[in-house]
This record gives C-alpha cells, structure tokens and sequence, in this order.
C-alpha cells in the first residue's frame, strides 16, 4: 500500500520562501514521476511541479516558473518543493503524488491518487 505524506506547510510572508517535503512508503519511487498539486479552497487542482524518473523537472504553473523547484531522492522515497517569492496566490493544500503509470511528467492535478489519498500540507501566505 502506498502511503505519502506531506510536511513542511505553515505561514509565511509574502516574498518569503517555504520547502515542502513528501515522503512515500510501501513503495519504491524510482521508477515513477513525482510531483506536486495545490488545491484552494473553492477551486480546481492546480498542478505546480513535476519531476519525472530521471530527474528531468516540469512547471505547469506558467507565469509562475522559476519560483518553484522540484528534487526528489529515490534512496529516501521523497520529493521536495522549494517555494520562492511566496504570493498571497500561492496560498493552498499541497499534496504530492506518484504517477504508478508512467515514468515521465504529466500534469500532477490529473495523476491518479493512491487510497487512503493523502492529507496534504497546508501553506498560508499572508502578512
């Protein structure tokens, strides 16, 4: 059974910065895609990062690339998200995912999650 769980969420001002961590049990992550989904309230799925089994990193946040770095180590079953220059925008619940399915990046809102889902971290950016 595949367990995640995020940390890492909390407060923090605008221009700020925030590390999201996720760790993954009952499951060995090489040789899939990780990435990382925001959620607000009242709103879709957002997918921020993606980062496939080679290491290779993909934003889905457009506008916002740069601001966000993915990492992930496969020894430790985690994947890491780097939030710099937080924005009231980015105010959310983080989840992180694994991709069973494939090993290269797709949009990290669309991947299909693993039961129990996971319960997020919730990051607040705010003054």
């Amino acid at each position: 059974q595949v367990q995640l769980v995020e940390s890492g969420g909390g407060l923090v001002q605008p221009g700020g910065f925030l590390t999201l961590s996720c760790a993954a049990s009952g499951i060995t992550v090489a040789p899939y895609a990780m990435g990382w989904f925001r959620q607000a309230p009242g709103k879709e799925r957002e997918g921020v990062m993606c980062i496939s089994a080679r290491g290779l990193p993909t934003n889905y946040l457009g506008s916002n690339q740069g601001r966000f770095t993915i990492a992930r180590d496969n020894a430790q079953g985690t994947v890491t998200l780097l939030m710099l220059n937080a924005k009231p925008e980015d105010t959310a619940a983080y989840f992180c995912t694994v991709d069973l399915e494939r090993s290269s990046c797709s949009n990290p809102a669309n991947v299909r999650r693993s039961e129990p889902h996971s319960q997020g971290t919730q990051v607040t950016v705010s003054s």
